[in-house]
């Protein structure tokens, strides 16, 4: 029996009101009918990747504790300074076969080394995929093992212009060893994947359709709030069938989420796909299809073309130039400022929108980790590599800069397995957990 007698399975619900089960992901936050996963709060992480390094002093606060001032580039947290984190003196301590972008993003969630390969890159030695499970994955299965917390997905990665090939540069999630996982960086797939229609050139048959008589059945039973979680699904799959069924309906705003029709996947278009993905995401969480996330802004070496801020140059390009080149740093930074803007949307969507069934925001139970393959670009360094945090997901105490003095990386994976409850002694490279986890509460 469920801990909280007041909560049904939802097989046992859709059983009893003659529902098909292909409904229960639009229902399975209704409080109301009893048919939350669990009474404890929900637990979330998203994990957001952009590459090619920081500008260090635009970057992390001078300051140590509770009283600092946010930099340059993290400027647009300035509202969420309070559930913010910053790590500094984080470390990556994996060496091994392969330069120091594919060693960063291929042993930044995994803490382990890589395979040997025939990945060429720059002057380091040839190397292939990771040697090890991303903590990502790790948490999703020990989420996934639980009936309590098992959620349709597990886990979801997103992507925005993330290169059409499969090496060590474009992949930072893995399954297990030797097993990358590719982000969907199309927001129609993804679409796709979360509420199971293709689309049709010709035509596109409405998902509602299919389910209207459940959803009938159940809205009478549900209650005025959950009426409204369910009106905000309702539209959210209309809008996105029009958008995906019309092809003159590009300059059309939608309001759940604010997707347009026929976004082509290109470099200029990376704002835009930006937000679809990000809007995308936060419905995901709602609907609790997941609640473990990654989010790949292009990949290591990166070569994004930020014209939409007056940068002409490649992102990768330009993180290579000497601190001496003024003009280079003033464009990084931006750029960089650009990345911390999408990450307080994504932040402000979550403070905005009620955790469903529970108290707080839903940004009181996400933590983002913001990341990076490398430290700077220019040195290519592993030291220092950026991680800051936000919300209140994971019970860390917030509204801090830590200066942690060169700790390894692995550290701070097992406190985010921690941080859900999952208790492991070490992750990934055994050698480099010997302190433990990274205490952050």
């Amino acid at each position: 029996m469920h801990p909280n007698s007041n909560f049904v399975s939802r097989r046992e619900f859709a059983k009893s009101m003659g529902i098909g089960l292909g409904s229960l992901p639009f229902l399975m936050n209704l409080t109301s009918l009893g048919l939350a996963a669990s009474s404890q709060p929900r637990q979330r992480v998203v994990v957001v990747f952009s590459p090619n390094g920081v500008v260090p002093p635009n970057f992390w606060p001078d300051e140590e504790g509770e009283e600092f001032a946010l930099k340059r580039i993290l400027e647009p947290l300035a509202p969420f300074k309070q559930k913010l984190l910053t790590l500094h003196g984080v470390s990556d301590r994996i060496r091994g076969d392969g330069d120091n972008h594919m060693r960063g993003i291929g042993c930044l969630l995994t803490g382990d080394e890589l395979y040997p390969g025939n990945i060429q890159g720059g002057s380091d030695t040839p190397a292939g995929w990771a040697s090890g499970i991303s903590i990502d994955q790790e948490i999703k299965n020990f989420l996934q093992s639980n009936p309590d917390t098992r959620t349709r997905f597990g886990s979801l990665e997103f992507g925005v212009a993330v290169p059409n090939r499969a090496d060590t540069w474009t992949r930072m999630v893995y399954s297990g060893p030797n097993k990358p996982v590719a982000p969907i960086d199309d927001p129609y797939a993804m679409f796709n994947k979360l509420y199971g229609q293709r689309k049709d050139e010709e035509s596109l048959k409405s998902i509602l359709d299919e389910l209207q008589q459940d959803l009938v059945k159940v809205s009478a039973k549900a209650s005025v709030q959950d009426r409204k979680l369910l009106e905000e699904h309702q539209s959210l799959v209309r809008d996105l069938e029009k958008q995906l069924s019309l092809s003159d309906t590009s300059g059309i705003e939608h309001a759940i989420p604010q997707l347009d029709a026929n976004v082509e996947d290109n470099n200029d278009n990376i704002p835009k796909l930006t937000r679809m993905q990000l809007d995308l995401m936060v419905h995901a969480m709602q609907a609790d299809f997941a609640r473990v996330f990654t989010f790949q802004f292009t990949n290591s070496v990166g070569q994004a073309k930020m014209r939409w801020l007056g940068i002409e140059e490649d992102h990768h390009g330009l993180s290579h130039e000497p601190d001496s080149n003024e003009a280079a740093v003033e464009k990084l930074t931006k750029i960089n400022h650009w990345y911390c803007e999408q990450i307080a949307h994504l932040a402000q969507r979550l403070a905005d929108t009620p955790e469903p069934g529970a108290e707080g925001s839903m940004l009181d139970h996400t933590t983002i980790v913001w990341t990076n393959e490398l430290g700077k670009g220019n040195s290519h360094t592993l030291e220092n590599i950026p991680f800051v945090l936000i919300g209140g997901g994971l019970g860390y105490k917030t509204g801090r800069s830590l200066k942690l003095g060169g700790i390894s990386h692995n550290r701070l994976l097992l406190s985010l397995a921690h941080g859900f409850g999952h208790h492991i002694t070490t992750f990934g490279n055994a050698d480099h957990c010997v302190d433990g986890p990274l205490i952050l509460s």
